[in-house]
Parts: C-alpha cells; sequence; structure tokens
C-alpha cells in the first residue's frame, strides 16, 4: 500500500477500535460520531467521511473484495453452495482468530439495536450483490438472474441468522458449527419434526 492508503487504513482502525471499546464499555447509544471522534483522535467530519452512516462503523465488510475473490478461486466443478460455505466459514473463523472480543460484541449489537440491525439488512443485500457476480460467473448465468440473487441471499441470511442465533444465546455454541449448520439448512431444506398423522 501507498503511504496514503495506509494513512487512511491506519485512521480506520482507529475509528472502528474506538466504536468497538465506546460501545463494550457503556453501549451502543453512547458510541456517538462526537464521543468516537474524540476516542479516535480525530474530527467528527472525519468519522463521517470514513462511514456515513455510523452503524458501518461495525457493519462494513473490508473483505468483500477479498470474499468475492477467494471464491471465484475455489475449484471450478465444486458445487456453488460448497464453495460459499467455504468462505464463508473461513471468513467467520478469522473474525473469530483475529478479533474474537469485537466479533462478540458486533454479533451483540446485531441482535439488541434495532438500528444496527436495520442497517445489517442492508449491508448484507451489497455484499450479496458482489458475491452473485461470483456465482454467476461460475453457472454460466446472468448475476441479475432471480435464482443466482436468492441462492446467494439465502446463503448470508443463513450467515446472519446463525450469528443473531449465537449471541441471542450468549455466545456460547460453537459459531463455525452454527454457520455450518444454518448453510445445511439451505441446502437440504426443513422437515416436520412432527410425526406424520
Amino acid at each position: 500500500m501507498s503511504l496514503r492508503e495506509r494513512k487512511k487504513a491506519k485512521t480506520r482502525a482507529a475509528i472502528r477500535k474506538a466504536t468497538y471499546r465506546l460501545a463494550a464499555e457503556e453501549g451502543w447509544d453512547a458510541a456517538t460520531t462526537e464521543r468516537i471522534a474524540a476516542a479516535a483522535e480525530v474530527s467528527p467530519s472525519t468519522v463521517v467521511r470514513y462511514f456515513p452512516v455510523r452503524e458501518d462503523i461495525l457493519l462494513t465488510a473490508e473483505n468483500d473484495e477479498e470474499l468475492e475473490a477467494r471464491l471465484r478461486a475455489r475449484p471450478a466443478g465444486e458445487e456453488p453452495l460448497a464453495s460459499l460455505r467455504a468462505v464463508v466459514l473461513e471468513a467467520v473463523r478469522t473474525a473469530l482468530d483475529e478479533e474474537p472480543e469485537e466479533t462478540r460484541l458486533r454479533a451483540r449489537l446485531m441482535a439488541e439495536t434495532p438500528a444496527v440491525r436495520a442497517r445489517l439488512t442492508e449491508t448484507t443485500a451489497v455484499t450479496g450483490r458482489r458475491l452473485a457476480r461470483a456465482i454467476a460467473d461460475r453457472t454460466g448465468r446472468d448475476a441479475d438472474d432471480l435464482e443466482v440473487r436468492v441462492f446467494t441471499a439465502a446463503a448470508l441470511g443463513a450467515l446472519r441468522e446463525a450469528t443473531l442465533y449465537w449471541a441471542e444465546h450468549g455466545s456460547t455454541d460453537d459459531l463455525l458449527a452454527l454457520v455450518d449448520r444454518a448453510v445445511g439448512t439451505v441446502r437440504s431444506g426443513l422437515t416436520s419434526s412432527r410425526p406424520v398423522p
């Protein structure tokens, strides 16, 4: 990276770190733009320039480009769901390994804070469009194909619901196992737990 890019990455990281600290110590409502700016030692306008929507500090994924590249790098003959499952599980594993506390806090805020959950829907859609392009290329379909959009949204919805479930149950379960289980449900569908008369 150039010096300018490194400086921008450092500023983004400082804003994120300050936000997580404030949210963990005092709650999401206390993590105002002004307080985030003061804690990160930047101006409020800098926070807004990097993150126009405050919730994006928690939710925007710098790794969307990397996720798409990893999806494109999966073996050519692999089933699309197997490819998505592998990429999603790797992303979750990396988050848990590199930022375990931030991952737990982000999941908790997603579960407890309506504004964060609403913004999650929007950021997931952006990620979905990006991954849909890769899925479309791998399957010979158009990225705007209804089936491609539904398929990608279902897989990302499985990730979102597994994460919310994890947070709602105290973040004590194995998140990787929950994500794998959720994606497996997309593959196999749902059967009734009631006995058939």
